[in-house]
């Protein structure tokens, strides 16, 4: 049976791999991933960080870990990379050099249109095949680079019709450090909101653990679920952090509000790093959709509320405020940008390359 390395260290790496894997049979997985998919050799949460200063405190561990992923990559057939570009561009020159001939797919690239675009020589020196899930991100690199689709609208198969719904979502993040800054002051707007069924999405990851633990005791006063989709589709809004969510949100027809806030150093450094106008994807997809470069246009499908304009009284505004009817169209518009999955083409290169 054929081997395939896989590195997938982040939460929503694994959904999308868990989808990539219905097309893939008779082919067996070694590598990082989480325990359902396979007998990984790491567990991703052992590389899950929270800003800057997290990075430096598991350095060590980072340099140990890809040192010995890229010898077991050598007993694999074929090596794929999921996002996470920090740990895996060092991963893949290292594979590079124990076996310059083993082939190499990147799927699901870093964001080099947003920072550090030099990223993009590097990937294309040490990877052979590039598998990009943002249709304005090819032309940022020179030939290897594809566009496959996106991961979400393989997974996602509710699309409202109507902007009615019942209840309100909150979606403060998957992991603790955002939970901890970010719950509070949506548990403050949730209060406000009166005669309102109130719903908490729960990652699955947490499904075994005590939530009165990791949320506190404000978590009373809200239902929870552990189905984001299904939750977003039945509900008339919601209030989301940054991350995958809100583009989850926008496919499925969802009005929401981001809310994000990070510890003041991080925030500081990727101010001067990052230099975009927007960190929600569909408010960066919809300035793609505008003809405006995409994170720095001035066209925005949601409003986000970053940092110190993160509190109860602006979320509770931007509630009132949100043009639901507009929402909905436009956010129909991101679906149609997309075209297509992305599951089915990346198994077609994986299974060209070991059959």
């Amino acid at each position: 049976m054929p081997k395939l390395f896989v590195s997938a260290l982040e939460p929503s790496s694994n959904i999308h791999l868990r989808e990539l894997k219905k097309h893939l049979k008779n082919i067996e997985f070694i590598g990082i991933f989480e325990q359902d998919l396979g007998k990984p050799l790491y567990d991703p949460r052992e590389f899950s960080v929270m800003g800057f200063s997290d990075v430096f405190s598991k350095l060590k561990f980072f340099y140990q870990a890809n040192k010995k992923m890229a010898k077991l990559a050598m007993q694999a057939d074929l090596v794929l990379l999921m996002d996470a570009s920090s740990f895996h561009i060092p991963l893949a020159k290292n594979i590079k050099k124990l076996d310059p001939k083993k082939p190499i797919i990147y799927y699901i690239l870093p964001q080099i249109w947003a920072w550090k675009p030099w990223r993009g020589k590097k990937i294309e020196q040490y990877c052979d095949q590039l598998g990009a899930i943002l249709p304005f991100e090819v032309p940022f690199y020179r030939k290897k680079a594809t566009y496959v689709g996106h991961p979400l609208l393989d997974e996602i198969t509710y699309q409202k019709q109507s902007p009615k719904g019942e209840g309100i979502v909150f979606m403060p993040g998957s992991r603790r450090g955002e939970i901890d800054r970010i719950f509070p002051i949506f548990a403050q707007a949730a209060k406000q909101i009166q005669d309102k069924k109130k719903i908490l999405v729960v990652p699955q990851a947490f499904k075994n653990l005590e939530l009165k633990s990791i949320y506190g005791e404000q978590i009373h006063q809200f239902e929870i679920s552990f189905d984001a989709h299904k939750s977003l589709y039945e509900a008339e809004f919601a209030f989301i952090c940054s991350g995958t969510a809100t583009l989850e949100a926008a496919l499925i027809g969802t009005p929401f509000i981001l809310g994000y806030k990070t510890r003041a150093i991080d925030f500081m450094i990727a101010k001067v790093f990052v230099k975009l106008h927007y960190i929600g994807l569909a408010n960066i997809f919809y300035n793609a959709l505008n003809g405006e470069t995409p994170g720095r246009g001035k066209t925005q499908l949601h409003k986000e509320l970053i940092q110190n304009d993160l509190n109860a009284h602006n979320l509770i505004e931007q509630y009132y405020r949100l043009d639901r009817e507009k929402f909905l169209i436009e956010s129909g518009r991101i679906k149609k940008y997309l075209k297509y999955g992305s599951a089915e083409n990346i198994a077609k290169w994986i299974k060209l390359t070991l059959f």
